[in-house]
Formats: structure tokens, C-alpha cells, sequence
């Protein structure tokens, strides 16, 4: 059966997170080095929040984060200073290239288009209407309330029931091999959209589908 709805991640599969990782590294006394330690530290965090019943705001966990590597690396960084790098820039991303003209084929073609992410509603709905992309999406679905991130399997199961969509009836596209995971856990088909430095995990099973382009979903 062909995918009906599509659920697509948002964060570095929709949109290009450069413009962000600039403000973390001005932030960070231009030591561009520590930007990937920064993303890994959120994600590591939110991984975290998921095994101990502690959910936090994904942007809050965002500033902390960058906290901890400014204090490790004994670079002076104030709470409001870490939040002006972090919170409104990760709002204001562009979506990469493709994503435009890909999503309305899809559009066209009659797919069901969801948006799904660890961000806040609020800092969601911003972000896609920012990248001008927002009025493609059928449904826009933050994690806020189960209280859980990705790729917690609650999730997407969360996601597939609101929706009222079976998993084999539903795509999750992502350019994160833990996202790719975390989908097919919870039975959903799964498309990898390969953005620059941007691999599968060996140890996982593969994607069904593997683009580089969102058009290719067609």
C-alpha cells in the first residue's frame, strides 16, 4: 500500500539550520568546532529527559545545553545571552532548496502533509510560517503533549492515532537516522533524505526509501 500521509521531521530535513549554527558559534567566542558538540548535547539531553519522566521545553534544554559546553570550554555566556542564540534563530530558519517545489508536488498530488517535531507548537508554527512553507501542511504536531521527544516510539504513535492514520499507511521523512529508527518502531515506512553530512546508522535497518531531493518522493 502507498503511503497516503506523509509526516515530515522538520529540523535539518526541512529547513537549514546554518543561520542558527552561526548564533551558537558567535556565542561561543567563534569556535565553529563546538556547534556539532552543541546539537548532540541537545539531543543527548532530550534523549534524557525521555528515560527519566522529565520532560523539558526542547529550546529550554537548547539553552542549557549551550551552557554547559560555554562553561566547559571556560567561555563567559549568560542565560539571556544563550537564549538570544538560540530560541528566536531557531525560529527563523530557511527551508534548503528543494523543499518548496517539492512539497507543493505533493501537495498536488493529493498527500496528506504533516509536520512533526521535538520544537514547541508555538516555536513550530513560526518557523514553517517563516520559511514561507507553512501553508502546505495539513496538520503542524509538536511532541509538547506527550511530553515525550523523538524517537521515543509514544511519539509517532500519538501522532498516527490523533490523525486517525494507520502506520502502513503512513511515511516518516527525516534526515536523522534516530528519527529514521524511532518510525520504523512504531511501524511506519520511512524515507531518509540525505542532507549534507547526513548518514544512516549501519547498525539499523535501512530506510524503505533514500532521497536527496523531496521531489523524489513523487
Amino acid at each position: 500500500m502507498k503511503p497516503t500521509t506523509l509526516f515530515f521531521d522538520v529540523n535539518e530535513t526541512l529547513l537549514d539550520l546554518q543561520p542558527l549554527k552561526q548564533h551558537i558559534a558567535s556565542a561561543l567566542n567563534d569556535r565553529d568546532e563546538l556547534i556539532p558538540l552543541w546539537f548532540s548535547t541537545l539531543l543527548h539531553y532530550s534523549l534524557v529527559a525521555n528515560a527519566t519522566d522529565s520532560y523539558q521545553d526542547f529550546g529550554e534544554i537548547g539553552v542549557r545545553a549551550l551552557l554547559m559546553i560555554a562553561q566547559i570550554n571556560n567561555i563567559a555566556l549568560s542565560k539571556e545571552d544563550a537564549q538570544k542564540a538560540t530560541i528566536e534563530p531557531f525560529k527563523k530558519l530557511p527551508a534548503y532548496d528543494d523543499v518548496m517545489d517539492g512539497l507543493k508536488s505533493l501537495k498536488d498530488a493529493g498527500f496528506t502533509l504533516v509536520a512533526l517535531t521535538n520544537s514547541s507548537q508555538q516555536s513550530l508554527e513560526e518557523k514553517l510560517k517563516f520559511a514561507g512553507i507553512d501553508h502546505f501542511f495539513d496538520h503542524m504536531l509538536s511532541s509538547e503533549p506527550v511530553k515525550k521527544f523523538k524517537p521515543d516510539p509514544e511519539v509517532y504513535v500519538w501522532a498516527l492515532k490523533k490523525l486517525n492514520v494507520k502506520a502502513e499507511e503512513a511515511m516518516l521523512v527525516a534526515s536523522h537516522a534516530w528519527d529514521i529508527l524511532g518510525a520504523q518502531n512504531s511501524g511506519m515506512r520511512t524515507c531518509f533524505v540525505e542532507r549534507p553530512n547526513k548518514k544512516q546508522f549501519p547498525l539499523a535497518k535501512p530506510a524503505d526509501l533514500t532521497i536527496k531531493n523531496i521531489a523524489e518522493l513523487l
